[in-house]
């Protein structure tokens, strides 16, 4: 007589993680919790559990507690923002700006809470350490958006009203983004996408007036554009608001 009992399934098979790999899996569980939650407020009994071993292990890897540990995940997510805005060269610039924000809106919106405790600098863990590793999430946009530009790097780096500028964006960006995640009614990613965009080109055009380096840079831009881009969108939107300006003007100086 066959029996017909149940075989129990196989035992999963432990396998013991490198250095490297119980590293990053801390990281990971800390960042989890760091993203949604201020830092301070973050215990490592909590990163334990989240990651599934004991306290002592944490200390073992991360014997500066809590700061350490703060200042890795800090750094793992710093290298994520900063491949935010990697992008290939290819088509026209804006475009490739617009979907270099989609993924830097992406992210602000999955690390909330801890991408705005980090901005403000509110949390009682930031350090030199951290602020460091802020700003240099900060030059490395900025130098990929003047990569996008055709100045970084090579024959023509960029001059200082440039630079100027693009920082300027990126702290706008930033600024930008803290907004939207605390209004309740915020507008949808793609909304506040296209408004940056629009912001950077309007900087562009206004640099570009009285600085001869950036109307080179407007005028390459220009010639790699579409007419139904971001850029030719907003020509078309705007001209007329300028042209009506420029008719207003006259009557204005003569009234006074």
């Amino acid at each position: 007589m066959t029996s017909t009992a149940a075989v129990p399934p196989p035992r999963a098979t432990y396998r013991r993680l490198s250095v490297e790999e119980r590293r990053a899996q801390l990281l990971l569980a800390a960042l989890g919790l760091f993203a949604h939650r201020a830092p301070d407020e973050v215990s490592l009994d909590e990163v334990a559990v989240a990651a599934g071993v004991s306290r002592p292990l944490v200390y073992r890897y991360f014997p500066g507690g809590r700061q350490q540990l703060y200042e890795a995940a800090l750094g793992s997510a710093a290298d994520e923002l900063t491949l935010c805005f990697t992008e290939p060269p290819v088509g026209p610039p804006t475009e490739r700006v617009a979907r270099v924000l989609d993924r830097y809106l992406r992210f602000v919106d999955e690390h909330d809470t801890g991408f705005s405790a980090l901005l403000r600098g509110g949390s009682v863990v930031e350090t030199s350490r951290t602020t460091t590793i802020v700003d240099g999430v900060r030059r490395a946009a900025a130098d990929e958006i003047l990569r996008h530009l055709g100045r970084m790097g090579g024959e023509q780096p960029a001059g200082p009203r440039l630079r100027m500028m693009v920082r300027s964006w990126i702290a706008a960006v930033e600024a930008a983004s803290l907004i939207w995640l605390d209004d309740g009614k915020r507008p949808a990613a793609s909304e506040l996408r296209g408004w940056l965009v629009d912001h950077l080109i309007a900087l562009l055009a206004a640099t570009a007036a009285t600085d001869p380096e950036t109307a080179a840079v407007v005028n390459d831009l220009l010639a790699l554009e579409t007419s139904d881009g971001p850029a030719g969108q907003l020509a078309e939107r705007v001209i007329p608001i300028v042209a009506e300006a420029a008719h207003l003007l006259p009557a204005a100086a003569a009234s006074d």
